[in-house]
């Protein structure tokens, strides 16, 4: 560890928490349907969608309408998508004429982008067409995305609200999200990627001769970069243009680039904490939500980045102490450009939010350097998390800590008003139980069945263990990375598209149903007895049940895996 990495942190850090509460305000405004600078353009755009689509913008929803909009909307889509690289063959936009995607793959891809996971079976520069990049691919991360940031909309209001059968209209904002915040920020961010060298044309992949052997040729893909990644980051998708992601100089060309891209993975999930706490009046639960976030946060890299700075014995042939001229520690499968204390950075980032996108290849970190991005996903993805999923997930673990603090002292929980009782808690919970389930229920499965399961690893052991439980640990977690030796097969596809659409959905409909079942609750004034949620104890509080409910839950399986895996490493064994 060097104190440029450590101030590369700072840095950061610093930033991020600049932006939260302009962010958020904004977010705020757009979301509450108030004016925003951007209404003379847009206002009369948002009208006509509406009239064309039929959407009467002041009638609301209960939450099982909002629930069937959600749903009905993302099917029609995943639909759409399918279609899309099944016909691809015969469709315009196509200069370098790709087939047609096969059933599995287009299966588990339209169910990848439609989740905002963006888990790639594929090598996107040789399978898909500029069109199915474009119209399937790219406006699948801002659907995605928008439905995550209405979901946790829906659910603040419903904590807002009093006496109320209503949790907002879901069509309406969709299209506000699209128009006023995902659709402005990535044509700026495009135009910036742009600026900074990544591609943004439609042109056929160049061929060019290497200097040292002319007589060869290279094929060099290129096409509609620059706007796939703005949205891809900002909209915690994650998804690559190149099978290479942030790793590619066309995706991630300059440091700066690079920090761009970290930081709008993060810049809406941290602007809605402040949302949370404005549109709740209470700023001060804003900001404790915020910095139990954070605190996950800075553990995390701070773990991942003294792993990959340690030299292991079993590790030869490179330098790996710190010098002038090298890094020290493990170096591979990371960017000489980037280094270790960036690359672990990127990391933690892209898995605390459900982005997935990689500058660096997390099966080649060190077993607990590669357990923090694992760690981070079982969490829930809670630690500032997906747009909109973080936060629905961080204000289920509110409910369960408010409801913990109100057994402790033998009274009712309440929470900013609200009585919270047992169909609010069991939402929660519901919530929290379906996703360990799915995750550990496939992983065991696949690790039993050799023909299936384990032929598709390519390393045996407690990494080949490893390998299988972050594939459907980051499915469910709607996140997208992987450790790379899992190699795709007709199993993996079909099973990994029911595990992202579970992770996804099925965890979506107890999360509107509390959402609609707080909003019907009378206010009631605090109490003396009241558990207040704007301190540094609820933050404590907050984050104990976090690391509780996500981490304990998993510690058989990551004991079988990195864990196992690093204490086999450090005794010089190797499998």
């Amino acid at each position: 560890m060097s104190a440029n990495g450590w101030l590369q942190f700072a840095v950061f850090s610093a930033i991020l928490l600049a932006t939260v509460r302009p962010v958020g305000a904004y977010l705020c405004r757009v979301l509450e349907g108030e004016g925003t600078w951007l209404d003379p353009v847009l206002r009369p755009c948002e009208r006509i969608i509406y009239k064309l689509c039929g959407v009467n913008a002041t009638q609301e929803m209960s939450w099982r309408e909002y629930a069937y909009a959600v749903l009905g909307f993302s099917a029609v889509t995943l639909l759409l998508t399918y279609l899309l690289e099944r016909l691809q063959s015969i469709l315009p936009w196509n200069p370098q004429h790709f087939g047609a995607v096969s059933p599995d793959l287009a299966w588990n891809t339209a169910a990848s982008f439609t989740t905002n996971t963006n888990w790639q079976f594929y090598t996107p520069e040789t399978t898909m067409s500029y069109l199915t990049q474009m119209v399937g691919l790219a406006t699948h991360n801002f659907w995605s995305a928008g439905v995550g940031i209405v979901v946790a909309v829906a659910l603040i209001r419903g904590i807002k609200r009093t006496n109320a059968p209503t949790i907002g209209n879901f069509w309406v904002d969709l299209t506000r999200t699209l128009l006023y915040v995902l659709g402005p920020a990535c044509f700026v961010y495009t135009l910036l990627l742009v600026w900074q060298g990544a591609p943004q044309n439609l042109r056929a992949y160049v061929t060019a001769h290497p200097l040292e052997q002319a007589s060869q040729t290279q094929t060099i893909a290129e096409g509609p970069v620059a706007s796939q990644e703005a949205i891809k980051m900002l909209g915690t998708n994650g998804g690559g243009f190149f099978n290479a992601n942030s790793a590619h100089p066309y995706e991630d060309p300059t440091p700066l680039a690079n920090y761009f891209q970290i930081l709008s993975i993060f810049i809406i999930p941290a602007g809605l904490t402040y949302a949370l706490g404005r549109m709740t009046g209470s700023p001060g639960h804003g900001w404790a939500v915020l910095a139990a976030m954070f605190v996950l946060f800075a553990a995390g890299f701070s773990v991942a980045y003294w792993a990959e700075s340690q030299p292991y014995k079993m590790i030869h042939g490179a330098t790996q102490a710190s010098t002038a001229s090298a890094p020290g520690g493990n170096m591979e499968g990371k960017e000489v450009r980037n280094g270790i204390a960036e690359s672990a950075l990127f990391a933690t980032v892209t898995t605390d939010a459900s982005c997935g996108a990689v500058n660096g290849v997390h099966d080649s970190f060190t077993p607990l350097g590669g357990m923090v991005p694992l760690t981070n996903i079982m969490l829930g993805e809670v630690v500032f998390g997906g747009v909109g999923a973080g936060m629905y997930g961080i204000l289920i673990f509110v409910v369960l800590s408010v409801f913990i603090a109100g057994l402790m002292v033998g009274r009712t929980p309440e929470y900013l008003g609200k009585k919270i009782e047992s169909y609010d808690v069991k939402m929660s919970m519901l919530y929290a139980l379906i996703f360990p389930l799915i995750i550990l229920t496939f992983t065991a499965v696949f690790v039993l069945l050799p023909n299936i399961g384990l032929s598709a690893i390519t390393n045996p052991g407690p990494h080949g263990f490893s390998e299988i439980l972050y594939a459907f640990t980051s499915g469910a977690g709607n996140n997208g990375s992987a450790f790379a030796g899992l190699s795709a097969n007709w199993w993996y596809n079909i099973a990994m598209g029911w595990d992202m659409l579970i992770g996804r959905f099925l965890m979506m409909i107890p999360v509107l149903a509390l959402a609609g079942n707080l909003a019907q609750k009378k206010s009631i004034p605090p109490s003396p007895g009241t558990f207040p949620v704007n301190t540094p104890l609820f933050t404590v509080l907050l984050v104990g049940v976090v690391l509780i409910l996500g981490a304990l839950t998993f510690f058989p399986a990551l004991s079988l895996g990195p864990i196992l895996e690093h204490l086999l490493l450090k005794a010089g064994h190797l499998f």
